[in-house]
């Protein structure tokens, strides 16, 4: 078995977890690469194991990738595994965690269980993007799990996103932005902006304005074969797109076009895990907090 492992950070936590799932792995006999500028941090005992090794990119051979971090880290890790149909395994270092759901009390248990083929998969919704004139920053990866948002740049005021939804005028959001999130999505920014939570399952898109100045806007439930366009106007000649973390300038005369990706992602979930449990969990639904 192939394993790609990634992280971003060495902080104490992230670092016992990790030494706790290369010693799972290592004692299951799979071969180990861990993403180049991680593996830099590593020990040079564990660089010099032959079943350790380095990757800079992956391909179609990798059997799974374990992440180690929290959400934004597993964001991070798509740009690698693409359309490769990967299987994503989140290990959860950082805070909420809707993606990342292995705690790390439980590394040794769960991944023992997924090695020996003992999980499901969920296939979670990409967004795709396109821009006209062309964006070289997009070449590579045009792309996002998550949302594309637009907003404002080197500016307090509002902006003007004009947005058509299959060639048809819907409205222009006086805000300082607006956020297009998959369902996946729908429990990150567009959640801390008043969106609905959509379930991963759900063939739907949601249009979400941030901090609008015409009161009357509300978030946008919408089909996910929508093929939304937007056109930003301001006091100022740029904009700012954000793919998932991964930000780049646009000038306002772009016109940016957004569907949905033609391939998906696949987050691993143990057999007893569910998307309603860990929703429950980290929003604190129907706890009592009077006492």
């Amino acid at each position: 078995m192939k394993i790609a492992v990634y992280s971003q950070y060495y902080p104490e936590k992230s670092s016992k977890s990790f030494d706790e799932l290369i010693s799972v792995l290592r004692q299951n006999e799979v071969d180990i690469y861990i993403e180049k500028s991680f593996f830099e941090h590593i020990s040079e005992d564990l660089k010099a194991q032959t079943s350790i090794h380095s990757f800079s990119e992956l391909n179609e051979s990798f059997d799974l990738l374990i992440s180690i971090g929290g959400d934004g880290t597993i964001l991070r890790a798509i740009t690698y595994v693409r359309d490769f149909s990967i299987p994503i395994v989140g290990i959860n270092t950082g805070r909420l965690g809707f993606l990342a759901t292995i705690q790390t009390d439980e590394i040794e248990t769960a991944i023992s269980h997924i090695l020996n083929g003992n999980y499901k998969t969920s296939e979670r919704t990409l967004l795709s993007v396109e821009t006209h004139p062309d964006n070289d920053d997009l070449k590579q990866t045009n792309f996002a799990l998550n949302e594309i948002a637009v907003s404002r740049k080197n500016t307090t005021s509002m902006i003007i996103v004009e947005t058509h939804l299959n060639d048809e005028y819907l409205t222009s959001y006086w805000a300082d932005g607006l956020i297009v999130a998959t369902p996946t999505g729908s429990t990150g920014y567009s959640l801390s902006c008043g969106g609905p939570v959509i379930t991963p399952d759900a063939n739907s898109f949601v249009l979400t304005p941030i901090a609008p100045h015409n009161l009357n806007a509300r978030p946008l439930v919408i089909p996910d074969d929508t093929t939304i366009k937007l056109k930003v106007d301001g006091r100022e000649d740029q904009h700012l797109m954000s793919l998932d973390s991964r930000i780049i300038t646009l000038s306002n005369a772009t016109l940016i076009t957004i569907k949905k990706a033609n391939f998906k992602i696949k987050m691993v979930e143990l057999l007893d895990e569910s998307f309603i449990d860990t929703l429950r969990m980290k929003m604190l639904w129907g706890e009592d907090k009077r006492n």
